[in-house]
């Protein structure tokens, strides 16, 4: 792996979602995009959903599709924006977006029904299932638990961090070179074991450091106790009994299905947006396309019990402080999914997000499963972090508004 890590490096700094995996990036461009149909949700006229997504796009998103589903059926749909900015046309209800790393969900989702057919124990260490994986510079996967990689208090590096660690990478030509390639499981979390850990975990500790390693290796995990590859079992046992007819595993390959928009990313750097559509974006860590509406069906069936015995759904929300996660005081992360407060909403909500480039996904639920809120945004900046700041803010306003009637 050393000898051609320089290598593989650039050429797959690009290849893989949850670049920065948390729902505290940004999802929009420092530019300011008007002027576009924003439609009406569900033909009923102006929504507050309709209204926060267009104050979504009016913070410097090229497009942005939004939904809210609850228990008794009720569907809000709602868009802004244009699908390309080179022919401006308005983008569909039901446009796919990468869900970056909102996929980690759906993971924790899986391994938590195998714990609960007893196919193994959130105690599992990661050397009982993969041997040897986790070793070299003072990695131990004899230390580090089934609960540790899910509620990222593993202490292992995160491989992206090997990825882009110098800002040298970050280019629209290194982009442009590498969108088609990609790493192998195996070949991140060797970049992982390439660095020290950041702590070994001990029983009961909850030191907290977000790790896309640690969702790759669950990842693996998965397809060791099944069998099957990652990707099936989440197909089998969450995207088909749902019936999430707009939810998919990409692989390797680099497209996204229509409908959709023009994913667009802002270089360091750089004022100009860059077309960042085609990418290879597969994996446990960060691999799966959606839709708003199908985002908000799976996070409502997730937390009301539908996916998960009450055993398991207990664990899932167990959790521990996660400096860092969100920009609200508070966040607290369990298995896959974090907390947050949230005012208008007693119990809080429960929500993840992810990046990918050039497109953010976010969302929240409530406690009880009762409603959701899904957004997909189509622009990505790393130039201006105050413009980022800003979109953050607008998309905590959309989802607030959305599930807790908050002002």
């Amino acid at each position: 792996m050393t000898g051609r890590r320089h290598d593989s490096t650039r050429r797959t700094a690009w290849a893989r979602a949850g670049l920065a995996g948390t729902a505290a990036l940004a999802i929009g461009a420092a530019t300011l995009i008007g002027g576009a149909d924003t439609g009406a949700a569900e033909g009923r006229g102006h929504t507050g959903l309709e209204r926060d997504t267009r104050a979504l796009r009016d913070t410097g998103a090229t497009a942005v599709v939004s939904a809210t589903s609850d228990a008794a059926g009720r569907v809000q749909r709602a868009r802004a924006g244009v699908t390309d900015l080179d022919d401006p046309q308005p983008l569909a209800y039901d446009s796919y977006y990468r869900v970056g790393s909102d996929a980690k969900t759906f993971t924790a989702a899986v391994v938590l029904q195998l714990v609960g057919e007893g196919r193994l124990s959130l105690g599992d260490t990661v050397e009982r299932w993969l041997p040897g994986v986790v070793t070299g510079n003072g990695n131990d996967g004899s230390r580090v638990t089934v609960r540790d990689l899910l509620q990222h208090t593993s202490g292992i590096t995160n491989y992206t961090d090997v990825l882009y660690a110098d800002p040298e990478d970050l280019t629209p030509e290194a982009y442009l070179a590498d969108r088609f390639r990609g790493l192998t499981p195996r070949e991140q979390v060797a970049l992982a074991m390439s660095r020290a850990p950041g702590w070994l975990p001990t029983p009961g500790q909850t030191r907290w450091a977000y790790s896309n390693t640690n969702y790759v290796l669950a990842g693996m995990i998965i397809e060791e106790a099944t069998g099957n590859p990652w990707a099936q079992e989440i197909h089998e046992r969450i995207i088909g009994p749902l019936g999430l007819r707009h939810t998919l595993t990409p692989g390797t390959s680099a497209y996204v299905p229509e409908p959709t928009a023009t994913a667009y990313l802002q270089f360091p750097g750089h004022d100009e947006l860059i077309d960042t559509t085609l990418m290879v974006d597969g994996g446990a860590d960060g691999g799966v396309i959606s839709t708003a509406e199908d985002m908000t069906a799976f996070h409502r069936a997730l937390m009301d019990g539908t996916l998960l015995g009450p055993g398991e759904l207990a664990e899932l929300r167990r959790t521990v402080p996660a400096p860092g996660f969100s920009a609200v005081p508070g966040t607290r992360y369990g298995l896959g999914i974090a907390w947050r407060p949230a005012r208008g909403c007693p119990d809080g909500l429960w929500f993840h997000g992810g990046t990918s480039f050039g497109t953010a996904s976010e969302g929240a639920v409530t406690d009880d499963g009762r409603a959701a809120v899904a957004a997909g945004i189509y622009t990505l900046s790393f130039a201006d972090q105050q413009a980022q700041e800003a979109r953050n803010a607008a998309a905590r306003r959309l989802t607030d508004r959305a599930l807790c009637g908050a002002r």
